[in-house]
């Protein structure tokens, strides 16, 4: 328990529930105030700020959630936790969507709501790096936003409802999949996976809902689809937003039904499962231009989860250069490197596009071709000189963004584009300003052919049409 002094607001409209927390966090050292409804936290809250609110969900006079909003609104960082005796899926997924931190149902030990405490408190103040680890996964930062990403996550787990992961690429989407998985009561259970955008469209209606034998030529066996294997446990539906539109009203009969028939079959199976959905493009935007159905995006969109990029949570990048430096050194059988403090620095004030996959591979590479036990800048101009795609360049020495050669496909068009037009920015044009304008230019070189622009800039035709309608591009202009 965090030794720090500490003040909570306790809401119960239960006088012996206000006594036995109250008693119980005063022997944790902890300043309590309590409240026996919801107008008198409200109002208590807005005479003082506290850095936790306890409170009950059901009291005569309003209900916890109204106390959260006005406790978040008031004072974002405040951590809140709900109590409740009456536990309901939808009142957990209410709860989770609104912002609690946690949700708890009644009857509850001291302790159980102490580890609680001391988990969510993670994200009030600078209390160093957190490690969180469940099962198989692990996420390790300390910036607020990745902190509050973590702690939606914890609580969605606790449900379950299906949750739609909104983020760039490398961000860690399919982790924090994971974690939530594994943090579920399902994590005994399957965690299946499919990438609906590395699957060929033909081939996706089967890999989702299997088929049966003779369902179409070459099928000389039936086969399970994803739902089939993922029952009772969780399925990944990677880059949801590739789903071609004729397969979704029957991806959305699922997730309503939880049935399905496979290929050639009139029977339906039903499944017991929970999805998570993500996506590095906007399907809000999707659903405005058509190429999406609302019904689909909101019945995904139980919980809505975003996680920060790396460019969002600078103070990040040491940590997480560290932990990727011993992990990747044990992999190599040796001990974890010294990180020098100008290495630090370098890289905390370099640009990531592809965000924390790049900046694991960049460190992974280091690690693999210096066998040193102290690693310094001198490494990283090395590698920049070395590197014809500048694999590191300092953001404050560079005239354009890092690019990595290996990494997402938005850093490959920048630096294949930049080539090929033998284009000149300025310092401080962004990873995405480049993109654009190289698309575009491209584009307009070949009178809008996307065909044509996918061969010269090396990336698939696929990639052109993500890019054309991530950036907003007129898509009736190009063919």
């Amino acid at each position: 328990m965090n030794t720090e002094p500490q003040s909570v607001l306790v809401v119960d409209d239960e006088p012996s529930m206000r006594t036995a927390l109250r008693v119980n966090f005063q022997r944790e050292g902890w300043t309590v105030e309590t409240a026996a409804g919801a107008e008198e936290a409200i109002r208590k809250f807005g005479r003082a700020r506290f850095p936790l609110v306890v409170t009950d969900v059901r009291m005569p006079d309003g209900d916890g959630l109204e106390v959260m909003r006005a406790v978040r609104t008031a004072s974002p960082s405040t951590a809140v936790i709900l109590l409740t005796a009456f536990g309901s899926v939808p009142e957990a997924v209410q709860a989770v969507r609104s912002g609690a931190c946690d949700y708890l149902m009644k009857p509850i030990s001291f302790d159980q709501l102490l580890s609680t405490v001391d988990r969510v408190m993670l994200n009030v103040g600078e209390r160093g790096p957190i490690d969180a680890k469940v099962g198989g996964t692990e996420i390790v930062g300390r910036a607020p936003a990745l902190v509050n990403a973590l702690e939606r996550a914890r609580a969605a787990a606790k449900t379950d409802a299906d949750v739609l992961i909104e983020a760039e690429s490398g961000t860690g989407k399919e982790l924090f999949a994971r974690y939530i998985h594994e943090a579920s009561a399902r994590s005994n259970q399957p965690f299946v996976a499919i990438n609906c955008a590395a699957v060929p469209e033909h081939l996706l209606e089967s890999e989702l809902f299997g088929h049966a034998r003779g369902a179409f030529t070459g099928a000389t066996n039936p086969k399970p689809g994803k739902f089939e294997m993922a029952d009772n446990g969780t399925l990944l539906l990677d880059e949801i937003g590739e789903m071609p539109l004729h397969l979704q009203p029957k991806l959305l009969r699922v997730l309503q039904e939880r049935e399905f028939e496979r290929l050639g079959e009139t029977k339906a199976h039903r499944v017991n499962i929970r999805v998570v959905a993500t996506t590095n493009i906007s399907l809000r935007a999707m659903v405005d231009e058509g190429k999406f159905r609302t019904d689909l995006y909101y019945r995904l969109n139980v919980i809505p989860l975003s996680i920060p990029p790396l460019r969002q949570r600078r103070e990040d990048i040491p940590v997480l250069a560290e932990f990727f430096a011993a992990r990747a050194a044990a992999h190599f059988g040796r001990p974890a490197p010294t990180l020098g403090p100008d290495f630090l620095a370098a890289i905390q004030s370099s640009n990531w596009p592809g965000n924390v996959r790049e900046l694991n591979n960049f460190i992974r590479r280091v690690v693999c071709l210096y066998h040193q036990d102290y690693l310094g800048a001198e490494c990283l101009e090395t590698e920049a000189n070395l590197s014809e795609a500048s694999l590191f360049v300092p953001a404050e020495a560079s005239s354009a963004p890092a690019v990595d050669s290996q990494t997402v496909p938005e850093a490959a068009l920048a630096a294949a584009a930049a080539k090929a037009l033998d284009a000149e920015f300025t310092a401080g044009t962004t990873i995405r300003d480049i993109e654009r304008q190289m698309l575009e230019k491209t584009l307009a070189m070949t009178n809008g052919n996307r065909t044509r622009t996918a061969e010269l800039l090396g990336l698939s035709l696929r990639t052109i049409r993500n890019r054309i309608r991530e950036y907003g591009l007129p898509p009736r202009r190009y063919a």
